[in-house]
């Protein structure tokens, strides 16, 4: 391969870029219900009044 070569090839090749995305702006999976292993969809009375801390107290 002659010097020439070297060249036109190097320019055929898009340049390497380096991506950097910025991790908290993503979203993990134990973020949402479905990542703690719970049913999506609406939460109803029931659901709030189960997650009601003890110190609250029964009503």
């Amino acid at each position: 391969m002659t010097e020439q070569d070297k060249t036109e090839q190097d320019k055929s090749r898009p340049a390497p870029r380096l991506v950097f995305k910025d991790p908290f702006e993503q979203q993990a999976g134990d973020d949402t219900d479905r990542g703690w292993g719970e049913a999506s969809g609406r939460r109803g009375l029931d659901w709030y009044l189960d997650q009601r801390p003890p110190h609250h107290g029964e009503k």
